[in-house]
């Protein structure tokens, strides 16, 4: 009885460590908005509710798969418009209101990886994803460069993060904090300065062509 108990155990121990593996993946993330996120209490004060209503979040899985579906190598970005400003704090999460979303999947991606990735995306934002209208097929890059604050995302001609360090001379009233969060559960971030920060689909209410802000983050993200 004790060795069937203890064969019992171990068979379930083996289903919870393939249970956790087949939904384990890292890699690189990039997120740009339509607003600062490093800058004076003051000035984003001045933006809220006005700007930064729309986002761009961009996922590459270095290596892992998500519920069992081998994903490395692959990519997927989450373009968002909302109501109101999309942001967090810290301490008071906003309320961002109605919102419509579209997501951006690799090419490269086969049937099955496209839904996994989809799902992924899903369950990283998911109070950003109540209202998806669209799943496009794109050649996909995202590369971060963490040290020199240098990260570049691009979705074929439909969408496009750039971005450099934030410098001194990027300051304006000397006052600067980080006054947001990322959007998405994420790891080692740091904001960055957007040199380009774009969206030109047709899948949502606004497009946008941005730079000189900063309004982006860097970030690794493990699941």
């Amino acid at each position: 009885m004790r060795h069937r108990l203890l064969l019992a155990a171990c068979a379930a121990l083996v289903t919870m460590a393939s249970t956790v593996s087949a939904s384990q993946l890292s890699g690189e993330y990039l997120e740009a908005r339509t607003c600062n996120v490093y800058i004076g209490p003051c000035f984003a004060n001045g933006e809220m509710n006005l700007d930064g209503k729309e986002a761009i979040m961009a996922w590459k899985v270095d290596r892992g798969s998500w519920e069992g579906v081998s994903l490395d190598g692959l990519g997927a970005a989450l373009v968002v418009a909302a109501e109101n400003t999309l942001g967090n704090d810290g301490v008071f999460p906003m309320k961002a209101g109605a919102t419509k979303s579209i997501v951006l999947v690799d090419e490269r991606a086969s049937e099955t990886q496209r839904d996994a990735l989809v799902r992924f995306v899903k369950a990283s934002a998911k109070q950003l994803t109540q209202h998806v209208v669209g799943v496009i097929p794109v050649p996909f890059e995202l590369e971060n460069d963490h040290l020199a604050g240098r990260g570049l995302f691009s979705a074929g001609k439909i969408a496009r993060i750039e971005t450099r360090e934030v410098r001194d001379s990027d300051c304006v009233c000397s006052n600067e904090i980080l006054y947001y969060l990322p959007l998405a559960k994420v790891d080692n971030f740091s904001p960055a300065f957007s040199t380009t920060n774009s969206y030109q689909g047709k899948h949502l209410d606004s497009r946008w062509q941005m730079q000189g802000q900063a309004n982006a983050f860097l970030a690794t993200f493990r699941h």
